[in-house]
């Protein structure tokens, strides 16, 4: 398949953002960004697609990872966000993405008699059907027995009965790399570790961007009809660049998350629980773990590396304790995460409040901007962004089709789950681990696999993380653009959530695997192992800090795996 993100590609990219005249470049690498680049290059524009960091490295890697209409929302009386985000959630997983985009189930837990199961099923029945066709079950309603069956890890006092609904969930950071590499599949330049420092002008319109490449520091001008803005919290910062005033602000809001052992809580099915602000998810994660959070507060400091507190983590085990019949407690934590939502700023100050809805503007001639939104809806927003920028291009362009077009590694996905086990046997693995690999590459498994075809070590675990094979760690670095090690532990792998060494214990075998592609020397493995460490202390230790500013101190004392990156950007 194309669509690879390998060395040779990240050189060849750099020449033709030199020399191309591109349509659009859109700024910034997570899913909006990569689905504005899938949306213009299938309607057959020039794109390019630079990402400061790495893909997903911002909000797109720290979500609560579901695919869903937003429950809540209901209650807000915002039943169009719901219907459309539901209509996405249905195309996931029927044609667009079905091996990384999967079912999930979830008690609804009542703790009123005689109003709240009728409101309650009111409200799901609309979000069952709101959606169009559905691949999920529709709600089902039980006793309190029955939802103790479904959740033994619920105290028998925490509710008087429950509803099972059913939504979706993915590896957001998998998702969005492989939106990325399903637009460099259609033609789009992809380029990561490629930072705007500048906007390039004519006359009074926006001609394209300056760009550096932060591995090394050089620097080049890519021409371009049209410039998307598509970095979210960031969107202000960008905005500055251009010298033109903003349609809309965007304000940061925390949301954190933990992740504990799948036998701390004994349970069938997930929890969406009521909060005095908003709700707290209980997600199966993997086959062993579950993803508790999540937390919802304004964010005003370093925006790349949002920082969680011991207040964050003890909010969200307060709250889930109280329905638990044994407690979760610090020492359970396998990981933890923190990411920033781009709200669009409202007249209320609480975060929980702003807006879900996404806003496009042209903000100057050849300038366009995109913020806001729910992760569900990332194919919708990059349409809207696309039919904005067709203003500032030339010639009429065709409508949209990415509701048509398959992610890379979902066609022959269904084919190839009724094969697994024969091509388990055909490679000398568990059908397991097949079926693994499958619900993470799809149907570019046998690319994943080929890698391994003179080297069956390579079909071994990785050391001190046995859930991933060492061939994945290669393929990552051979054709999905992971170029540091925090690349893969924490993005193309979530090693650093899933363990509690949180990656430390296998960062010098994967580092060694990595370098066995990138050509890396040992100096080299030696600072990647270095800097990694390094922001795994930080992170550890910002998370026992008793507030915000602390925390962000803590956290971002560690170094930067991109040298020449800088923050803010303007």
């Amino acid at each position: 398949m194309t669509g690879r993100l390998g060395a040779a590609e990240r050189e060849a990219a750099w020449r033709r953002l030199d020399a191309d005249q591109f349509d659009l470049v859109v700024v910034g690498g997570g899913v909006t960004g990569a689905g504005v680049a899938l949306d213009a290059a299938t309607r057959g524009l020039r794109v390019a697609l630079v990402e400061a960091r790495d893909l997903a490295s911002g909000t797109s890697s720290r979500s609560s990872k579901l695919f869903h209409g937003g429950l809540r929302y209901l209650e807000q009386l915002e039943f169009g966000l719901v219907r459309e985000a539901l209509r996405e959630r249905e195309l996931m997983l029927t044609r667009l993405a079905p091996h990384l985009v999967k079912p999930v189930s979830f008690l609804y837990p009542l703790t009123h008699r005689i109003w709240e199961r009728p409101y309650t099923a009111a409200g799901l029945l609309l979000y069952d059907t709101m959606g169009g066709a559905r691949s999920v079950p529709g709600q089902k309603h039980l006793t309190r027995a029955g939802a103790l069956r479904m959740v033994p890890a619920l105290r028998s006092s925490a509710l008087v009965g429950g509803i099972r609904y059913f939504d979706a969930h993915a590896d957001d950071a998998r998702h969005t790399m492989t939106v990325a590499r399903t637009a460099a599949h259609y033609g789009a330049v992809v380029r990561t570790s490629t930072q705007v420092v500048g906007m390039l002008r004519e006359a009074d319109r926006i001609s394209g961007v300056r760009v550096r490449d932060v591995e090394d520091g050089r620097e080049v001008d890519v021409a371009a009809h049209v410039v998307v803005n598509c970095t979210g919290v960031w969107t202000d910062e960008i905005q500055r660049l251009s010298g033109s005033r903003g349609r809309f602000r965007v304000r940061a809001s925390k949301g954190v998350h933990i992740v504990v052992p799948r036998d701390r809580i004994v349970s069938d099915s997930g929890l969406i629980l009521r909060t005095e602000k908003s709700v707290l998810f209980v997600i199966p994660w993997r086959s062993n773990h579950w993803i508790v959070g999540t937390t919802d507060t304004d964010w005003n400091l370093d925006l790349a590396h949002p920082a969680a507190t011991r207040a964050d983590i003890d909010y969200i085990l307060d709250h889930v304790n109280k329905v638990l019949a044994t407690p979760l407690t610090h020492d359970d934590i396998e990981g933890v995460y923190a990411g920033l939502r781009p709200l669009l700023a409202g007249e209320s100050e609480e975060t929980s409040k702003l807006s879900r809805e996404h806003a496009v503007a042209r903000v100057a001639p050849g300038l366009v901007a995109i913020a806001g939104g729910k992760y569900t809806t990332y194919r919708v927003m990059a349409a809207d962004a696309v039919d904005t920028a067709a203003t500032d291009l030339p010639g009429r362009i065709a409508p949209s089709i990415t509701d048509k077009v398959p992610l890379l590694g979902a066609d022959g996905y269904h084919a190839l789950v009724n094969q697994a086990d024969q091509l388990a046997g055909r490679h000398g693995l568990h059908p397991y681990r097949v079926r693994h690999l499958l619900d993470r590459y799809g149907s570019m498994v046998h690319e994943v696999l080929a890698l391994a075809a003179d080297r069956p070590d390579l079909l071994r675990p990785v050391p001190a993380a046995p859930d991933y094979l060492q061939v994945e760690v290669a393929y990552a670095a051979s054709h999905e653009g992971a170029l540091h090690l925090e690349d893969v532990l924490t993005r193309r792998t979530r090693i650093s959530i899933e363990y509690p060494h949180r990656g430390i214990d296998c960062a010098e075998p994967v580092a060694r695997l990595m370098a066995e592609v990138l050509g890396w020397d040992d100096r080299t493995v030696a600072r990647e192992v270095e800097v990694y460490t390094a922001r795994v202390e930080a992170e550890r230790d910002s998370q026992t800090q008793p507030d915000d500013q602390a925390a962000d101190a803590r956290r971002s004392a560690a170094p930067e795996a991109r040298s020449h990156v800088t923050e803010p950007v303007a």
